[in-house]
Order: C-alpha cells, then sequence, then structure tokens
C-alpha cells in the first residue's frame, strides 16, 4: 500500500483548488433557470444566454393588473432589440386565476400579450420557483406583492428591481434598459 503524508495530500488539494477553480467556483446567474410557458412548453434560460432579461411576476385581479398592458407597450417598443420580457404569473398573494388557461384568455383578450408568460410559479418561501429563491439569496430581493420588475443585464445578473408602484414604461425603467442593450 502506498504511503502518501498528509503534507503531500494537502499540496495536491491546494493545486487542484488552484488549478480547477472554475468548476468549483461556477458562477451562478439567470440562464441558469427554466419554467415552464402558459402551454406547459419549456423556456430554458439558458436559450438567451448573453441577452438581456425583463422578468415580472404578474396576477390577473390585481390592482396592477393594467400593468400587463404598460408591459405589452415595453415589449414593443423593444421587439427590435434582444430584450427578453417573461412573465410570472404567481397566486401568491391571492390575487391570480385558477388555471393557465383562464390567465392565458385573459392576458390575450384584456392586454394583447404577446411577450413569454410562464405556468403559475410561487415567488416566496419554501415551495419558490429557484429562480426567486436564487434572487433572495443571492440579491436579498423577493417581490414584496404583485409586478415587481427584475432587469438582468448580459452577464445575467441583476441590475436593477423596482415595485409595483414603478409603471413597466417609466423613464427610470427605460433608462436601465437602454444601459443593457
Amino acid at each position: 500500500m502506498l504511503y502518501i503524508p498528509d503534507i503531500i495530500l494537502k499540496i495536491i488539494y491546494i493545486f487542484i483548488l488552484l488549478f480547477n477553480i472554475t468548476p468549483i467556483m461556477a458562477k451562478n446567474n439567470v440562464y441558469k433557470y427554466s419554467f415552464d410557458n402558459i402551454d406547459g412548453e419549456e423556456i430554458n434560460l439558458e436559450d438567451f444566454d448573453g441577452k438581456p432579461i425583463f422578468l415580472v411576476n404578474t396576477a390577473s385581479k390585481c390592482g396592477f393588473t393594467p400593468q400587463y398592458g404598460d408591459l405589452q407597450s415595453l415589449f414593443q417598443e423593444y421587439k427590435s432589440t434582444d430584450l427578453i420580457f417573461i412573465a410570472t404569473p404567481s397566486n401568491q398573494f391571492k390575487q391570480e386565476l385558477s388555471s393557465e388557461e383562464e390567465i392565458k384568455k385573459f392576458c390575450l383578450i384584456n392586454y394583447g400579450v404577446s411577450f413569454n408568460v410562464t405556468e403559475i410559479v410561487e415567488i416566496k418561501g419554501i415551495d419558490a420557483h429557484p429562480l426567486y429563491k436564487w434572487l433572495e439569496e443571492t440579491y436579498n430581493e423577493a417581490p414584496k406583492w404583485n409586478f415587481y420588475k427584475y432587469l438582468f443585464d448580459r452577464d445575467g445578473e441583476l441590475v436593477q428591481s423596482w415595485s409595483s408602484m414603478t409603471k413597466p414604461t417609466s423613464n427610470k425603467i427605460k433608462r436601465s434598459i437602454k444601459k443593457v442593450l
């Protein structure tokens, strides 16, 4: 049996850490996550790697629901860019319709929504979608209500967030979007 002194093992371990740090310290970002869309098809955010993402948690029966119209206007304004829009319906605050089919009809009929809309997801707590858990753990960001908005840069890092009170078409959001484009 081959005996390797502890000091040699420590040196080997340090050498592995120093020269193989990338896999050990792989950076997490928004592109590591996926959702199912409102039709049950996967939205793999890795497919958008290198593109900025505008993420909003939504609800269909909220006082801020008219922001769906503002989101659609913003989407149309930036449609010729590579900015990705994603709405994540949630019943976390008891203001969402009961099914994806109802949400799809509601968004299309009332607001003409043509950007990505996911299935209903949890956005807070133990059952939160992994992306929202990552936002909380990494950035100390969690939606406090419906229509919280998050902008991610081309590296998949959170650049800015806004509360429900900030309309998607506000100048401050547009300025931040222009910076990441």
